[in-house]
């Protein structure tokens, strides 16, 4: 049975790959992704470097281009076994972020999908980091696949803050739900001891421990966003969680079995760039699934 394409506006996709192993998910999602809705599939990969790089050490700025040809060249020989079909481009210069972001923008780009880590290999997603950056600045939602990860979308949660991103994400998140008869979680954190979810209905309990203003104010977001998907005919449950907003995200899509968590781009803060210790980065880091980022309109 041919599968039907899981999100909306996915006319364009950009997958963005440096052809480390960290890379992976992201390729093989795409290539999925683009099959599952007739996409077309572009594929970057950015060769830092800057004039001073490219006079002490030509050699290598060549051997870097020979390795990205190369790994260009089997992204496309796998995306044709799929029948997708792609084109490939290279780029070179400082700061990679701002190729991915300015390709998205010059072609229209529906969705950027790309991997959480690079070439460096650091264990965590640190400010400055490619995938960080890209998010910040991207003009369209972002993608994020760790290696292993595999993209579903049967099982989403959505997490809210009540900001006009989280609202931006939440609509999306019901949408997709929707298309694919999906099971939808919605999560409101607040700053609390407890570590225990709790059903709206018995958000009572915990007002011992969560500010009462803070706890009816999520209580509300949740609420809000479980009526709207109730609408839609979408199967919804609604949690209320104590503790650090990231690390709530992250445990509640473990225990619940979720394959893509859906976030605003920014929080209530509304800063115009994604900054270390933000929420959505963090997730990005602590999770084992995919991360979608909705950019607000």
């Amino acid at each position: 049975m041919e599968e039907i394409c899981p999100v909306v506006n996915t006319e364009k996709l950009l997958l963005a790959t440096d052809g480390s192993q960290f890379s992976e998910g992201a390729t093989r999602e795409a290539i999925r992704l683009a099959k599952r809705c007739s996409s077309k599939l572009s594929v970057l990969s950015v060769i830092e470097t800057n004039p001073e790089y490219e006079t002490i050490a030509p050699q290598l700025l060549e051997k870097a281009e020979k390795a990205a040809q190369e790994h260009l060249g089997s992204v496309k020989e796998r995306a044709k076994k799929e029948g997708v079909d792609c084109t490939t481009s290279i780029l070179e210069g400082e700061d990679s972020f701002n190729y991915i972001s300015s390709e998205a923008a010059k072609n229209k780009i529906s969705m950027i999908i790309m991997g959480r880590r690079g070439k460096t290999g650091l264990r965590r997603l640190m400010m400055g980091s490619t995938t960080a950056r890209v998010i910040g600045h991207a003009p369209c939602n972002v993608l994020v696949v760790p290696s292993a990860a595999r993209v579903e979308f049967k099982n989403i949660l959505v997490a809210t803050d009540g900001s006009r991103y989280a609202t931006g994400a939440a609509s999306e998140a019901i949408g997709i739900a929707k298309k694919n008869s999906s099971k939808l979680i919605v999560l409101a954190v607040v700053p609390s001891e407890s570590t225990q979810p709790m059903d709206i209905v018995h958000s009572q309990m915990s007002r011992d421990v969560i500010a009462e203003k803070e706890m009816k104010e999520a209580e509300k977001n949740a609420k809000t966003v479980k009526e709207a998907a109730q609408k839609e005919g979408v199967a919804v449950e609604a949690f209320i969680l104590g503790g650090k907003p990231s690390d709530a995200i992250v445990q509640t899509a473990k225990e619940k079995n979720v394959d893509v968590i859906m976030l605003g781009s920014h929080g209530k803060t509304g800063v115009d760039r994604l900054l270390m210790g933000s929420v959505a980065e963090r997730v990005i880091v602590l999770s084992s699934c995919a991360v979608l980022v909705v950019k607000g309109k």
